[in-house]
């Protein structure tokens, strides 16, 4: 799926270069190159290779990633950017440090490993690599903002964690329902309603828009007055006390260490007994079940019934879909799924799932910040990047420069796009949702939701 509208412009198409051509490297590779870069995948098992190369319509070379030959045959010599995704963590690190050594570009290693949790930025600096991603790191965090407002569909993060990106269903009772935007400024302080799904289509609102049962409104604010919002509309604000974890992978030791240092009981149910012992040692104050989470006695036998967030995150996308229907069936605990594949998205969406994750997006939307980012010959001041709505949308936070076209202006006197909406602004520690008459200033970070596709600079907003 792509999004409504691509911005066309003048930056510069990248040589980028992909080691790994698994489920992350394809969807970096899918992505990139639709966006425009030259792309080259390297990966040892040529079946791979073969088939990212035909269905993306990017180069492939089989072979070793952090071999000098084969980088050099990849073309590193004229890369702006390599980035390595493989399922080794030192073979990443090894493949970015001969990148480096060999070419003049920049490098993204992904690092999963817990052992390098408190090191990354040591190594980041010693390797002089311009990224590093981990993305089950990243996925707990989302998976544990969602705890902390259990209404919320998906919250995503910008500002600093100044302000987030609230998604929700709206119930056929809420009091919004009925009602245009410009009919609840009360209701509606201290927050803006960026985008409303309604039978497939999305809608960015106006003041005249009106709501219905069945709509998924996303609005940004400041997390404090997101929490303000759900209370007037009556949707849950309490974080959840408890929370159970099927699954004893990386995802759920850092979703388990952030959940217990906010003082949230947490059980995990892991089939392997080593790995058992192992997060018994390293999770003090978590109860480890060692058994199988699909087994429904096992399941109650674990409290699974008095548990408030249940968190299926097993390898396996299907078995995490079976224990989220379950649990949705049998209990009014707020369940998120983590999800592998990208695949057969529109019959997930159809399963109507309370929140899911998918780890590779924010592993892929960290690089497409990057590399927009690179894109811009005069340094762009792109921050952070999401793909919303099934690629239909993007949310995008901007650091406003000195030069900016936008700086020092009245917003209502901007010529901006159609299909785009200025959701906040950051400025000296505070976010505020702009008004015409404010002006976006040097310094500014600014977060836009649009339904274009490909914005790099601040300045793409304007016609």
């Amino acid at each position: 799926m792509s999004l409504f509208d691509s911005t066309k412009s003048d930056k510069k198409s990248l040589n980028i270069i992909i080691v790994g051509g698994g489920n992350v490297g394809s969807t970096i590779t899918e992505q990139l190159s639709r966006e425009g870069h030259h792309v080259t995948v390297i990966d040892k098992d040529p079946n791979i290779v073969k088939h990212i190369a035909e269905t993306h319509d990017v180069m492939g070379i089989a072979g070793n990633g952090s071999s000098y030959g084969v980088q050099i045959e990849a073309g590193i010599e004229s890369a702006d950017l390599f980035i390595a995704v493989t399922d080794s963590d030192e073979l990443n690190l090894l493949c970015c440090t001969m990148a480096k050594k060999v070419g003049n570009c920049a490098s993204i290693a992904r690092v999963r490993t817990p052992d390098y949790i408190d090191e990354l930025g040591y190594i980041r600096e010693k390797l002089g690599l311009s990224m590093i991603i981990n993305p089950e790191l990243e996925a707990a965090r989302e998976i544990a903002r969602l705890l902390r407002l259990p209404g919320a569909i998906s919250i995503n993060s910008f500002a600093r964690s100044h302000a987030e990106l609230v998604k929700f269903k709206l119930a056929d009772a809420s009091p919004l329902c009925g009602k245009a935007i410009m009919q609840l400024q009360d209701t509606l302080a201290d927050i803006l309603v960026c985008a409303v799904e309604r039978d497939g289509e999305l809608h960015i609102p106006n003041g005249s828009f009106i709501f219905a049962g069945g709509d998924t409104v996303s609005f940004i604010a400041a997390p404090k007055n997101a929490q303000r919002f759900f209370k007037r509309i009556s949707i849950e604000t309490r974080a959840v006390s408890s929370a159970m974890i099927v699954g004893g992978g990386r995802i759920a030791y850092y979703l388990a260490k952030q959940l217990l240092d906010a003082g949230i009981h947490v059980r995990i149910i892991e089939k392997n007994p080593a790995r058992c012992a192992e997060l018994a040692g390293l999770l003090d104050g978590a109860l480890i079940f060692c058994g199988d989470g699909t087994d429904e006695e096992f399941l109650a036998e674990s409290g699974f019934m008095q548990t408030e967030a249940f968190v299926p995150l097993t390898n396996i996308d299907e078995e995490n879909i079976l224990l989220t229907l379950y649990a949705k069936s049998k209990t009014d605990a707020k369940v998120i799924t983590k999800i592998n594949r990208t695949n057969f998205h529109e019959v997930i969406a159809g399963l109507e799932m309370d929140s899911v994750v998918y780890p590779r997006y924010i592993t892929t939307e960290s690089i497409i910040t990057y590399a927009r980012a690179r894109q811009n010959s005069i340094g762009s001041n792109i921050e952070t990047l999401y793909h919303l709505f099934d690629n239909r949308a993007e949310a995008i936070e901007f650091r406003v420069a000195s030069d900016s076209a936008v700086a020092g202006r009245p917003i209502m006197e901007l010529p901006l796009k159609k299909d785009l909406l200025i959701a906040c602004v950051y400025r000296n520690g505070k976010v505020f949702i702009p008004s015409g008459h404010d002006r976006i200033e040097c310094g500014d970070a600014v977060v836009v939701m649009t339904k274009h596709g490909g914005f790099g600079d601040i300045d793409d907003i304007l016609v």
